[in-house]
């Protein structure tokens, strides 16, 4: 079995080819069983426990493991950490051992990137992303593979991070700042990127500009929330699965608010990768993009590293 740490799964994640290997994945034949959820207690500890499984048609089967402790923050860790195991989907012969972080940071950013290339408007120029975490940092290079970003503002709860942020973007190239007025900031983007763990809503729909794009990517419990109810009403609203609707705290609240409903979903990743459902109409309208994470995208990411190591 190939052992693969994180450099070398990050390697082999380049966002030129993991957005389109996910398209493919989200237009192909695969099995995703629902994820397990385990909540986890450890003294005065709390954190969630996730199983997600995936296999296709292509032959491979894979499973991750992964850990979530929003308090690892106070203690100057990253919240996420998961490992990834590839097997032959034939014979269930382990292929390859992954640094499960990597594949779901990146995947996650590519699934952002990749519903933004179906909803945001093609001269979306202007990114927003709020958090400072392993996602939100590979959000300006996911989306710049999609749309023609040239300006990337970041927000975190805590400034100094923003800051920190900002200066690493700006040494990669970018055009890069931190903003304190979260609200002014969001007026002025084309697209809102929220990568957070935030239990009450961070951004509100009276915000949000005609034409814009909003894509939530943080939070995938009931518990969790990064925007209101407003931002969903009066929008298109795509979610990246069936489970986004049972499981996302402010699609939830939007639900039972009346802003949305399981009817007025407008579609998945898949039905818009299968071209069976349209995305953005029109430039002034709005679009709000739900994800929960998919097993599917992580297999489809897996399978991308283990080939390109083979080669």
């Amino acid at each position: 079995m190939l052992i693969l740490d994180a450099d070398q799964t990050r390697a082999q994640l380049n966002f030129e080819r993991l957005v389109p290997a996910l398209r493919a994945a989200f237009a192909s034949e695969a099995t995703v069983p629902p994820r397990h959820v385990h909540a986890v207690a450890a003294g005065a500890d709390r954190g969630t426990v996730l199983i997600m499984p995936a296999w296709s048609e292509a032959g491979f089967l894979g499973i991750k493991t992964i850990n979530i402790f929003p308090g690892n923050s106070a203690r100057g860790l990253p919240g996420l950490h998961a490992t990834y195991v590839l097997y032959d989907a034939h014979t269930g012969v382990p292929l390859a051992q992954l640094d499960g972080n990597e594949i779901t940071a990146h995947r996650t950013a590519a699934a952002s990137a990749l519903g933004a290339s179906f909803l945001a408007r093609d001269e979306a120029s202007t990114l927003l992303v709020l958090g400072t975490g392993r996602v939100a940092r590979l959000l300006p290079a996911a989306h710049a593979n999609v749309r023609p970003i040239r300006a990337v503002k970041v927000w975190n709860h805590r400034p100094e991070g923003a800051r920190a942020l900002a200066e690493e973007w700006r040494r990669g190239g970018w055009q890069a700042e931190a903003v304190d007025d979260l609200e002014k900031a969001v007026r002025a983007a084309d697209i809102v990127c929220c990568a957070t763990l935030a239990t009450e809503p961070l951004i509100h729909g009276e915000w949000l500009a005609p034409g814009s794009h909003l894509d939530l990517i943080g939070s995938f419990t009931p518990a969790m929330k990064e925007a209101d109810a407003a931002c969903f009403a009066g929008a298109r609203v795509y979610v990246d699965t069936d489970e986004a609707p049972t499981k996302a705290g402010d699609l939830l609240d939007a639900i039972a608010a009346g802003a949305v409903s399981l009817e007025t979903i407008q579609g998945t990743l898949a039905q818009l990768c299968g071209q069976e459902r349209q995305g953005r109409r029109t430039a002034e309208e709005r679009t709000v993009f739900k994800a929960v994470g998919s097993a599917l995208e992580d297999l489809a990411a897996a399978t991308l590293v283990w080939q390109a190591s083979r080669g």
